[in-house]
Protein backbone atom coordinates (compact mmCIF):
# COMPACT_ATOMS: atom_id res chain seq x y z
CA UNK A 1 0.00 0.00 0.00
CA UNK A 2 1.47 3.18 -0.98
CA UNK A 3 2.24 5.66 1.83
CA UNK A 4 -0.76 8.10 3.39
CA UNK A 5 0.55 11.24 1.61
CA UNK A 6 0.05 9.84 -1.79
CA UNK A 7 -3.26 8.21 -1.14
CA UNK A 8 -4.87 11.07 0.07
CA UNK A 9 -3.31 13.10 -3.25
CA UNK A 10 -5.05 10.59 -5.25
CA UNK A 11 -8.15 10.61 -3.61
CA UNK A 12 -8.02 14.46 -3.77
CA UNK A 13 -7.94 13.86 -7.26
CA UNK A 14 -10.50 11.55 -8.01
CA UNK A 15 -13.13 14.46 -5.89
CA UNK A 16 -11.87 17.00 -8.32
CA UNK A 17 -12.29 14.76 -11.10
CA UNK A 18 -16.10 13.93 -10.01
CA UNK A 19 -16.67 17.38 -9.27
CA UNK A 20 -16.07 18.01 -13.22
CA UNK A 21 -17.80 14.71 -14.19
CA UNK A 22 -21.04 15.86 -12.76
CA UNK A 23 -21.06 19.94 -13.94
CA UNK A 24 -19.83 17.80 -17.78
CA UNK A 25 -22.77 15.53 -17.46
CA UNK A 26 -25.34 18.48 -16.91
CA UNK A 27 -24.47 19.51 -20.25
CA UNK A 28 -23.51 16.72 -21.96
CA UNK A 29 -25.65 15.49 -25.20
CA UNK A 30 -27.63 12.10 -24.71
CA UNK A 31 -24.71 10.29 -27.14
CA UNK A 32 -21.90 11.39 -25.06
CA UNK A 33 -20.82 9.09 -22.53
CA UNK A 34 -17.97 10.22 -19.83
CA UNK A 35 -16.04 7.74 -17.24
CA UNK A 36 -14.20 8.16 -14.31
CA UNK A 37 -11.81 5.42 -13.91
CA UNK A 38 -10.35 4.56 -10.23
CA UNK A 39 -6.93 2.38 -12.17
CA UNK A 40 -5.92 0.76 -8.43
CA UNK A 41 -9.30 -1.17 -8.78
CA UNK A 42 -9.54 -2.25 -12.09
CA UNK A 43 -12.58 -4.98 -10.86
CA UNK A 44 -14.86 -2.37 -10.03
CA UNK A 45 -13.20 0.69 -11.86
CA UNK A 46 -16.00 2.98 -13.03
CA UNK A 47 -16.24 5.78 -10.05
CA UNK A 48 -17.90 8.09 -11.86
CA UNK A 49 -20.25 8.03 -14.90
CA UNK A 50 -22.55 10.16 -17.25
CA UNK A 51 -24.73 8.55 -19.89
CA UNK A 52 -23.67 5.40 -18.99
CA UNK A 53 -26.76 3.99 -21.29
CA UNK A 54 -24.68 4.08 -24.81
CA UNK A 55 -22.66 1.15 -23.25
CA UNK A 56 -24.30 -0.41 -20.26
CA UNK A 57 -21.77 0.79 -17.68
CA UNK A 58 -22.52 1.48 -14.05
CA UNK A 59 -20.77 2.43 -11.04
CA UNK A 60 -18.17 -0.45 -10.30
CA UNK A 61 -18.59 -1.37 -13.67
CA UNK A 62 -15.00 -2.97 -14.74
CA UNK A 63 -12.43 -1.09 -16.73
CA UNK A 64 -12.52 -3.92 -19.24
CA UNK A 65 -15.86 -3.32 -20.16
CA UNK A 66 -14.75 -0.49 -22.18
CA UNK A 67 -15.31 0.17 -26.48
CA UNK A 68 -13.32 -2.28 -28.69
CA UNK A 69 -9.91 -0.65 -29.69
CA UNK A 70 -9.48 1.43 -26.83
CA UNK A 71 -5.96 2.55 -26.95
CA UNK A 72 -6.75 3.98 -23.34
CA UNK A 73 -5.03 0.79 -21.84
CA UNK A 74 -2.04 1.74 -24.51
CA UNK A 75 -1.68 4.87 -22.95
CA UNK A 76 -2.39 3.18 -19.75
CA UNK A 77 0.99 1.28 -20.59
CA UNK A 78 2.98 4.04 -22.02
CA UNK A 79 2.17 5.90 -19.39
CA UNK A 80 4.93 3.86 -17.18
CA UNK A 81 7.43 3.51 -19.97
CA UNK A 82 7.79 5.64 -22.32
CA UNK A 83 6.40 9.26 -20.69
CA UNK A 84 8.11 9.42 -17.11
CA UNK A 85 6.99 12.08 -14.47
CA UNK A 86 3.60 13.09 -13.07
CA UNK A 87 2.07 14.98 -16.04
CA UNK A 88 -1.36 14.17 -17.39
CA UNK A 89 -1.01 11.35 -20.66
CA UNK A 90 -3.66 12.72 -23.34
CA UNK A 91 -4.67 10.20 -25.92
CA UNK A 92 -7.01 12.58 -28.17
CA UNK A 93 -9.65 11.64 -30.52
CA UNK A 94 -9.81 8.26 -31.73
CA UNK A 95 -12.28 5.87 -33.54
CA UNK A 96 -13.75 2.94 -31.45
CA UNK A 97 -16.26 0.39 -31.52
CA UNK A 98 -18.78 -0.36 -29.22
CA UNK A 99 -22.01 -2.78 -29.63
CA UNK A 100 -21.43 -2.47 -33.79
CA UNK A 101 -21.84 1.34 -33.21
CA UNK A 102 -18.98 4.01 -34.22
CA UNK A 103 -17.65 6.26 -31.32
CA UNK A 104 -15.26 8.75 -31.35
CA UNK A 105 -12.94 8.60 -27.99
CA UNK A 106 -10.44 10.15 -25.98
CA UNK A 107 -9.07 8.82 -22.82
CA UNK A 108 -6.82 10.85 -19.98
CA UNK A 109 -4.51 9.22 -17.69
CA UNK A 110 -3.74 10.72 -14.49
CA UNK A 111 -0.27 9.92 -12.31
CA UNK A 112 0.05 10.94 -8.69
CA UNK A 113 3.95 12.72 -7.98
CA UNK A 114 5.55 9.36 -7.86
CA UNK A 115 4.59 8.69 -11.27
CA UNK A 116 2.16 6.43 -10.65
CA UNK A 117 -1.29 6.12 -13.05
CA UNK A 118 -4.20 5.96 -10.73
CA UNK A 119 -7.00 7.35 -12.93
CA UNK A 120 -8.31 7.63 -16.31
CA UNK A 121 -10.91 10.18 -17.89
CA UNK A 122 -12.20 8.46 -20.87
CA UNK A 123 -15.11 10.02 -23.18
CA UNK A 124 -16.81 8.06 -25.75
CA UNK A 125 -19.31 10.07 -28.53
CA UNK A 126 -21.66 7.60 -30.63
CA UNK A 127 -21.53 8.89 -33.93
CA UNK A 128 -23.32 6.06 -35.57
CA UNK A 129 -26.70 8.19 -36.62
CA UNK A 130 -24.62 11.30 -37.51
CA UNK A 131 -22.60 9.24 -40.30
CA UNK A 132 -25.63 7.48 -41.48
CA UNK A 133 -27.34 11.29 -41.62
CA UNK A 134 -24.45 12.66 -43.01
CA UNK A 135 -24.29 9.78 -45.41
CA UNK A 136 -28.47 10.23 -46.90
CA UNK A 137 -27.75 14.09 -47.11
CA UNK A 138 -24.83 13.23 -49.08
CA UNK A 139 -27.34 11.48 -51.74
CA UNK A 140 -29.95 14.27 -52.12
CA UNK A 141 -26.96 16.58 -52.85
CA UNK A 142 -27.56 17.20 -57.02
CA UNK A 143 -24.31 15.79 -59.19
CA UNK A 144 -21.44 18.17 -59.83
CA UNK A 145 -22.65 20.55 -57.26
CA UNK A 146 -20.24 21.78 -54.79
CA UNK A 147 -20.95 23.66 -51.66
CA UNK A 148 -19.94 27.55 -51.76
CA UNK A 149 -16.90 28.74 -50.39
CA UNK A 150 -17.27 30.53 -47.08
CA UNK A 151 -17.42 34.44 -47.10
CA UNK A 152 -14.55 34.79 -45.54
CA UNK A 153 -12.74 32.22 -47.64
CA UNK A 154 -9.80 34.26 -49.39
CA UNK A 155 -10.54 33.11 -52.86
CA UNK A 156 -14.27 34.92 -52.68
CA UNK A 157 -12.48 37.86 -51.33
CA UNK A 158 -10.51 38.32 -54.13
CA UNK A 159 -13.37 37.89 -56.55
CA UNK A 160 -15.46 40.82 -54.84
CA UNK A 161 -12.19 43.25 -54.79
CA UNK A 162 -12.14 42.36 -58.68
CA UNK A 163 -15.25 43.07 -59.02
CA UNK A 164 -15.20 46.31 -57.07
CA UNK A 165 -12.27 47.38 -59.39
CA UNK A 166 -14.09 46.24 -62.59
CA UNK A 167 -17.16 48.42 -61.86
CA UNK A 168 -14.84 51.27 -61.42
CA UNK A 169 -12.99 50.86 -64.59
CA UNK A 170 -16.60 50.80 -66.22
CA UNK A 171 -17.96 53.78 -64.64
CA UNK A 172 -15.23 55.80 -65.30
CA UNK A 173 -14.21 54.49 -68.85
CA UNK A 174 -11.40 52.39 -70.15
CA UNK A 175 -8.76 52.99 -72.28
CA UNK A 176 -6.16 55.21 -72.00
CA UNK A 177 -7.84 57.28 -68.81
CA UNK A 178 -6.96 61.15 -67.55
CA UNK A 179 -6.19 61.76 -64.42
CA UNK A 180 -9.95 63.37 -63.93
CA UNK A 181 -11.22 59.50 -64.59
CA UNK A 182 -8.48 58.01 -62.59
CA UNK A 183 -9.72 59.86 -59.60
CA UNK A 184 -13.64 58.88 -59.99
CA UNK A 185 -12.26 55.04 -60.32
CA UNK A 186 -10.47 55.46 -57.35
CA UNK A 187 -13.43 57.47 -55.62
CA UNK A 188 -16.26 54.64 -56.66
CA UNK A 189 -13.56 51.88 -54.92
CA UNK A 190 -13.27 53.91 -52.10
CA UNK A 191 -17.02 53.94 -51.82
CA UNK A 192 -17.09 50.31 -51.77
CA UNK A 193 -14.49 49.66 -49.39
CA UNK A 194 -12.06 48.45 -51.14
CA UNK A 195 -9.23 50.28 -48.94
CA UNK A 196 -10.12 48.95 -45.80
CA UNK A 197 -9.19 45.64 -47.19
CA UNK A 198 -5.33 44.59 -47.22
CA UNK A 199 -3.94 45.23 -50.92
CA UNK A 200 -6.91 47.05 -51.78
CA UNK A 201 -4.68 49.92 -52.66
CA UNK A 202 -2.04 47.76 -54.37
CA UNK A 203 -4.50 46.11 -56.20
CA UNK A 204 -5.89 49.65 -57.53
CA UNK A 205 -2.63 50.68 -58.60
CA UNK A 206 -2.20 47.92 -60.72
CA UNK A 207 -5.69 48.01 -62.56
CA UNK A 208 -5.07 52.22 -63.03
CA UNK A 209 -1.43 51.41 -64.34
CA UNK A 210 0.22 53.87 -61.46
CA UNK A 211 2.06 53.73 -58.03
CA UNK A 212 0.74 52.99 -54.46
CA UNK A 213 1.24 56.29 -53.56
CA UNK A 214 -0.37 57.89 -56.42
CA UNK A 215 -3.08 56.17 -55.35
CA UNK A 216 -2.54 57.70 -51.39
CA UNK A 217 -2.52 61.19 -53.36
CA UNK A 218 -5.85 60.36 -54.87
CA UNK A 219 -7.08 59.66 -51.87
CA UNK A 220 -5.99 62.78 -50.07
CA UNK A 221 -7.51 64.95 -52.94
CA UNK A 222 -10.44 63.13 -52.68
CA UNK A 223 -10.91 63.66 -48.88
CA UNK A 224 -9.89 67.53 -49.52
CA UNK A 225 -12.63 68.06 -51.63
CA UNK A 226 -14.45 66.27 -49.60
CA UNK A 227 -13.69 68.27 -46.93
CA UNK A 228 -14.31 71.86 -49.05
CA UNK A 229 -17.83 70.71 -49.62
CA UNK A 230 -18.72 70.42 -46.10
CA UNK A 231 -17.35 73.93 -45.55
CA UNK A 232 -19.70 75.39 -48.30
CA UNK A 233 -22.28 73.11 -47.09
Amino acid sequence: MPPMPLLQERQLTLNVLKAALQALGSVAARNMEILLHDLDHPERSVVAIVNGHLSGRTLGSPILAAPEQDQGFKALMQATVDQPGSTPVVVPDYPTTLKGRTLRSATAIFRDSSGHPFASLCVNTDVTDLDAALAFLQQLKPLGASAPAPAGEPAAMEELMAEIIQGALQRSGHGRMNKQAKVEAVRVMQERGLFIVKGGVEKAATALGVTRYTIYNYLEQLRGESNAAARDD
